[in-house]
């Protein structure tokens, strides 16, 4: 099995009307407890905007992200699937669900990790 990291930028889901968001909450979850139910679900979650902490080589600490960035993970999943075409039916699956484009990125293994 591979692992595969699929994520949205953040502000992907800012036209989404705030009425609509517990549907959209609702449905993002079911694909969450089908990934689950599949054996598929690794780990997942929403990240807090703007609110990262870059950390140098040399200890030092300061806001982030980079002013040159221009796109930021929003939220993002991580499934452990055959194949990458399996990864691309649950990203689609989720991209249906948050109702904004899914990006699929296969994770290199580390036997280490």
């Amino acid at each position: 099995m591979t692992k595969y990291l699929i994520s949205f930028d953040d502000g992907s889901m800012d036209a989404i009307p705030d009425a609509d968001l517990p549907a959209v909450a609702e449905a993002a979850h079911a694909v969450t407890r089908e990934a689950k139910a599949a054996g598929v679900w690794v780990f997942g979650g929403g990240l807090q905007r703007q609110q990262a902490l870059l950390v140098g080589t040399d200890g030092t600490v300061r806001p982030g992200p980079n002013p040159e960035t221009k796109a930021v993970v929003g939220g993002f999943c991580v499934v452990d699937v055959a194949t990458r075409d399996e990864a691309v039916v649950w990203a689609a699956r989720t991209a249906a669900a948050c109702r904004c484009v899914q990006e699929v990125r296969e994770i290199m293994d580390d036997p280490e990790s």
